[in-house]
């Protein structure tokens, strides 16, 4: 009788070990998620960026943020983040993702730290962002202490969740903005030179005969709520369209991804939700792409932000209504590569260098535009500063079936249509001006076709870059394939 109760209370304790190590398994299983957002406004009267004249800010139309989301399956944690800015230096993603290293554990491989390229906001790029050896000031500092601010807060807000994949097409609100046009009317460049392409050949120009790329019409997007079919927690999106602009005077704006955003919260989130839900637009690759009809523009100018508004709005809209038949799931592998491959730097050829010595050697006179071959005489001394090359920020994130590539660039959409085909891990998708900011990432054949996205200065990297990259990406998706 003693044998046996000791046998059954041996089997019974076997059983409650067995059923606590399941217990443990699923639990570590279980994905978890947060999200939240940090402001990252700056004070007024620093200069707004995008354009070839930077001038002071003199009003905020609304505040920019780091938008984050955290996802951790038991074992591996990601966080994800967009920030309201024309891009983010890989000065402020190394500083960002040292804190929320040291602070939360996170690798730094397991952060995504991105830039919509919203062209009304200050410069979190550096007061020179041509300068081959930079020093962080202080508003990079400030912008990457409240990213890792956000991604904390994300930390703190962590609960159970579930999370679907899915797609959307908007095709009409992406147009290329690079165009064939007729024999005899390609104005010549800042050089002193006739490209094969114009960028923003200007609304209705009679001379138009064909874009000389594709467009990427499709939104792809992670949508995750609270376990069985509770509250949104979060959604990142990712588009291909440039930005829209549209702005009033010299304000301060996130653009269209904000819009988007704050839209979205308004259609799935109608009344206050405590943990706040979280939507982020990331810029997809839209080096290329704009919001401008050339062929058939419209009728009447809007008014500052109507544009902005109505785009927004609409692939809000399209987004949420895509959302009804997602299947979510909480059973997912979350895993992350990262990797710095070293790229040639494009400098200035001897013939480039003279005309550059001797451009800036004429007088300055008071223009009422942007003396465009003085700015690119300019950008060629300093490209001809840079080393011979330097390393690349790319990424590679897996979250269940989906795989999100990043690069540190203006990337044009073939390059992201490439990826989506070419990714082992599928679907995926593509974020572009993730962990720095090295100007324009056009293809070898664009590269020979010329236009702005090309010209050196605008352009910094060697003509095989985006191959090299993507290569790069994509054999940091196939080491995450099971």
């Amino acid at each position: 009788m003693f044998q046996r109760t000791v046998v059954v209370r041996r089997l019974s304790a076997l059983v409650v070990l067995s059923l606590a190590a399941l217990a443990g398994r699923d639990a570590s299983a279980e994905l978890r998620a947060g999200a939240a957002t940090s402001n990252i406004t700056p004070e007024i009267g620093r200069p707004i960026i995008g354009g070839f004249s930077p001038a002071p800010s003199k009003h905020i139309h609304d505040e920019l943020h780091a938008r984050c989301l955290v996802l951790d399956d038991g074992k591996t944690k990601l966080a994800l983040v967009v920030c309201d800015l024309l891009g983010v230096h890989k000065l402020v993603s190394d500083e960002a993702r040292r804190l929320i290293t040291e602070r939360l554990g996170i690798p730094k491989s397991h952060v995504l730290i991105s830039g919509t390229h919203t062209h009304s906001a200050s410069s979190a790029l550096g007061e020179d962002r041509y300068n081959p050896k930079p020093v962080i000031d202080d508003y990079q500092k400030f912008v990457a202490q409240r990213i890792a601010d956000g991604v904390a807060r994300c930390v703190n807000t962590l609960r159970p969740a579930e999370l679907a994949f899915g797609t959307v097409d908007v095709p009409e609100h992406v147009h290329n903005r690079r165009w064939f046009l007729r024999p005899g009317s390609m104005p010549e460049n800042p050089f002193g030179q006739l490209d094969l392409v114009k960028m923003n050949p200007g609304a209705g120009n009679p001379n138009l005969v064909e874009p000389a790329g594709p467009i990427d019409p499709t939104v792809s997007f992670l949508a995750v709520r609270e376990a069985g079919g509770g509250k949104p927690i979060g959604l990142f999106a990712a588009y291909s369209l440039h930005y829209v602009g549209g702005v009033g005077g010299a304000d301060i704006s996130a653009d269209y991804f904000a819009v988007f955003s704050e839209t979205m919260k308004e259609l799935l989130t109608p009344e206050r939700q405590d943990p706040p839900f979280v939507a982020m637009m990331a810029n997809g690759t839209s080096g290329d792409i704009n919001n401008i009809n050339f062929r058939n523009p419209p009728k009447e100018r809007r008014k500052p932000y109507e544009q902005m508004r109505y785009v927004g709005q609409d692939v809000a809209a399209k987004v949420a209504g895509a959302m009804k038949d997602l299947k979510y799931k909480s059973d997912l592998t979350l895993d992350a590569r990262y990797a710095e491959p070293m790229i040639k730097f494009r400098h200035p050829t001897p013939e480039q260098l003279s005309w550059a010595q001797q451009k800036l050697a004429e007088p300055e006179e008071p223009a009422a535009k942007a003396n465009l071959p003085r700015i690119y005489a300019q950008r060629a001394m300093k490209m001809n500063e840079h080393p011979e090359a330097g390393p690349m920020p790319v990424q590679a994130l897996r979250i269940g079936d989906v795989c999100i590539g990043t690069l540190p660039c203006e990337v044009f959409c073939e390059i992201g249509i490439e990826f989506r085909s070419r990714s082992p891990l599928k679907p995926a998708f593509m974020v572009s001006l993730a962990h720095g900011y090295y100007g324009y990432l056009p293809t070898p054949r664009h590269h020979k076709l010329g236009g702005y996205e090309t010209w050196l200065g605008t352009n910094r990297l060697e003509p095989q870059a985006s191959v090299k990259l993507l290569d790069a990406v994509v054999e940091l998706a196939g080491e995450m394939k099971q």
